[in-house]
């Protein structure tokens, strides 16, 4: 076994000199850390219009840095949106854009592309798109550490009995028994605290993936206060009754009162834990030149007792999570980065999750042609990035929502939802046998008024680009 582990530390030394190599010097490099909430809606921050959840922090940090109004998740549930932004590959390319989507042993993931650029790379939070510990979990995607939930089972658990840190599983014992005392995303969180306050000789990956607000509801008490009572509530009972149970009561077995104040405390709670982070980055004296990206992984859901209807979470967009109208795909998206981004402004750029890994490559001086095995169809936006901000051209952003047995919430098993969008225009198929319907996206945004037996020739275009992709 000795020459078998001595090729190993031989591979381990050329892939650190590999992955130190960068066109930037250090100096010029960001630190970055990315935020990705599970579920939350385009509406449920106040930069975003919500005024009855509070999001004092998340509203500074738009204030103060970019608010795209037109970005865009990888898909429309969890996993496949997971995956596109970890590889930078849109509904056309990924192998699978299904909720069973996961990383394949040779994917080339953002984390890998910035170890190349001389990065420190972290995970905390819901990982859920490695299937083989070893071989597709966090430290074989490119992270040197990882704290969190592993599999998607996982993440539906606010006070989870086990994590895992560097692929050993952790008992947490706190919340046996019923009991309720290390709530997960405060957990990401300071652990994400302790990493920024390491000494780096590099600049670092910080990647904070929150497991809420998606389902279960709950909050510590101290979030949930605030809006007691302030709501008309619509209890969630759970597995309380035998009869009209919620269709999600298997699942989310526990009673919630008020289901409404605990979902707002639940992002207002997110909100606290993001002004925290960036109070440990001025502490240290580095928020100025570190890049922050936050954002949702999909639209909003309606599980466990949660209701996107009554806080209006998808405004103006019509939809919410499973869904390829704009409410389930059209999300929040914030940047801030004090050194590039001096003024405030509004961003009306659309982009999407595949961009996200050909950004962090350019800002990281990494030539992609000269990575091993990557592949994305994504497009860089670190233009986007500054005060003089330099135009994307115009092109087509795609996505696919594919059926699977095991997710009963999806629909038909086998069926494929498919939509697109250019410029102002907007496609949505609900299934191959279905009406594509066109929308323009910039003067209906709610796509309530069905164009294409007025824009045939625009109608064409996406027919064929669906018909292309549709298998």
């Amino acid at each position: 076994m000795k020459p078998i582990r001595r090729v190993i530390r031989l591979i381990t030394a050329a892939l650190g000199i590999w992955a130190s190599t960068s066109l930037l010097s250090a100096a010029d490099r960001p630190n970055i850390i990315f935020i990705l909430t599970d579920d939350l809606g385009f509406n449920q921050l106040g930069a975003y219009g919500n005024t009855r959840i509070q999001t004092p922090n998340l509203d500074k940090l738009a204030a103060n840095g970019i608010r795209f109004t037109q970005a865009y998740s990888g898909s429309t549930v969890c996993s496949p949106s997971r995956v596109s932004l970890f590889t930078g590959r849109d509904g056309r390319i990924l192998r699978n854009n299904s909720n069973s989507a996961q990383l394949g042993e040779l994917d080339v993931t953002m984390a890998h592309v910035l170890k190349q650029g001389g990065y420190d790379t972290a995970l905390f939070g819901k990982y859920s798109i490695g299937s083989q510990m070893g071989v597709t979990d966090p430290l074989a995607m490119g992270f040197d550490t990882w704290f969190g939930m592993y599999a998607i089972i996982e993440g539906h658990r606010q006070y989870p009995t086990v994590l895992w840190r560097d692929g050993k599983k952790l008992r947490i014992e706190a919340n046996e028994s019923g009991k309720k005392e290390v709530y997960a995303q405060q957990a990401f969180t300071e652990e994400a605290i302790d990493y920024i306050n390491q000494d780096h000789q590099n600049p670092f990956f910080v990647m904070l993936a929150f497991s809420s607000p998606h389902a279960e509801l709950a909050v510590p008490e101290k979030y949930l206060e605030p809006y007691k009572g302030k709501f008309e509530e619509v209890p969630y009972l759970g597995m309380s009754t035998d009869t009209n149970r919620d269709k999600y009561a298997w699942y989310y077995p526990e009673q919630v009162d008020e289901p409404f104040a605990t979902t707002a405390g639940m992002i207002t709670a997110l909100d606290d834990y993001v002004g925290q982070l960036y109070a440990a980055l001025e502490k240290k004296g580095i928020a100025e030149n570190t890049l922050i990206f936050f954002t949702s992984d999909n639209g909003p859901h309606d599980e466990g007792g949660a209701s996107p209807a009554y806080f209006e979470a998808s405004a103006p967009y019509k939809g919410m999570k499973r869904d390829l109208y704009d409410g389930g795909i059209h999300v929040p998206m914030i940047a801030h980065w004090p050194a590039n981004i001096t003024k405030g402004r509004v961003d009306a750029t659309p982009w999407v999750f595949a961009d996200v890994l050909p950004t962090f490559a350019e800002l990281a001086g990494v030539d992609l042609r000269q990575v091993p095995r990557v592949e994305t169809n994504g497009s860089s936006i670190a233009g986007l990035l500054k005060d003089g901000p330099e135009a994307l051209p115009e092109r087509t952003l795609y996505w696919e929502f594919g059926k699977f047995t095991g997710d009963p919430n999806s629909g038909i098993v086998g069926d494929t939802f498919q939509a697109a969008r250019r410029g102002k225009w907007k496609a949505v198929r609900y299934g191959k046998e279905r009406k594509i319907e066109l929308y323009d996206i910039e003067s209906d945004p709610g796509e309530s008024q069905e164009l294409s037996a007025k824009e045939p020739e625009i109608h064409r275009e996406f027919t064929k680009l669906f018909e292309t992709y549709q298998d």
